[in-house]
């Protein structure tokens, strides 16, 4: 919803699940060519691939998987066409192609380099001036990100850890990654500390190529367990607390989904302004304030023992973010 609200205003590019996609690879290089960018931009990471031979596609996806006459196919199509470009153009899969060719022609350089090249293109392209990438779970490459853009304005939009829950159950990523994080656990390995780290290395990536080779994924996954979800989002908003922590208070904007539903106008007002005093537009908040609505709590039908399971994983991040346990 966020990222859809965000593509409405006339100068934000919205780049909604464009990292989270990527996996692994996205932050392992130091300074690759423009062939090798377009690589990771265009092939399935091992995880990625995993999660779309499951026959499960994530409610995020945005391209016509299984119409007649489309391009690409789920155990093929590229991690940028599976929500970023029709995110942002009915015409996404010309985008791809002219992409192919403006990234592959990109020397060697930094890895942020290559990044704010395609972002900078894409704002050129829709004459957008601002851009705002969005990924669902990227707590898990904050510290990565940060590196990357040390002067970045973060928004940390959170919800009840019971209901992101519950919510991640139904989705096939993070059912494949809990429950590897969960069999690693059992083998003495703590996958967390991936997550705290800011540099990545290819080594990573042939170790979760490997993984992905000999592990069962739609077996491993159904292990999966509600609590485990819960405990899964509490690491991660603590890693997340910690890490936000060392910037400074106006870096920083904490926006809390249950008060967005509530009081949208408000609380979107106040993110836009965060992001650029200057994106202030009335039209823009007036038709966005009106598409989030109050929702019930979904942990609140479980039954009370499964309740109070869920509550006693979630209770770190929980109180971590200010919520009642």
């Amino acid at each position: 919803m966020i990222s859809e609200l965000l593509n409405r205003h006339p100068a934000v590019l919205s780049l909604s699940e464009f990292l989270v996609l990527l996996g692994q690879e996205a932050f392992a290089h130091r300074r690759p060519t423009g062939a090798e960018m377009w690589r990771v931009y265009s092939r399935q990471s091992p995880a990625l691939r995993a999660m779309m031979q499951g026959g499960k596609v994530m409610d995020e996806v945005l391209y016509p998987l299984g119409t007649p006459g489309t391009r690409f196919h789920a155990e093929d199509i590229p991690p940028i066409a599976l929500v970023t470009l029709p995110h942002l153009t009915d015409q996404h899969e010309a985008l791809f192609d002219e992409l192919a060719g403006t990234v592959g022609a990109l020397p060697r350089m930094d890895l942020a380099a290559h990044y704010q090249s395609v972002f900078d293109h894409l704002g050129r392209k829709f004459n957008r001036r601002v851009w705002v990438e969005r990924s669902g779970g990227s707590l898990m490459y904050a510290r990565k990100l940060l590196k990357l853009f040390p002067d970045a304005r973060v928004i940390h939009v959170f919800r009840d850890g019971r209901d992101t829950a519950m919510s991640m159950t139904s989705h096939p990523n993070f059912r494949i990654l809990v429950a590897m994080i969960e069999a690693s656990r059992r083998l003495g390995l703590d996958l967390y500390r991936k997550f705290e780290r800011a540099d990545a290395n290819m080594f990573e990536v042939r170790m979760e190529q490997l993984f992905f080779r000999l592990v069962d994924t739609p077996k491993l996954a159904a292990k999966a367990t509600l609590p485990q979800f819960g405990a899964f989002w509490s690491r991660l908003t603590l890693i997340g607390q910690e890490t936000f922590s060392t910037l400074p208070p106006e870096r920083v904007l904490n926006l809390r989904f249950e008060e967005l539903q509530d009081n949208p106008r408000e609380m979107l007002d106040r993110m836009i302004r965060f992001i650029d005093p200057s994106l202030a537009d009335k039209e823009w908040l007036d038709a966005a304030a009106a598409v989030p609505r109050p929702t019930q709590k979904k942990y609140k039908t479980l039954p009370p023992e499964e309740q109070r399971a869920l509550t006693e994983a979630c209770a770190p991040g929980l109180a971590a973010l200010g919520y009642t346990i």
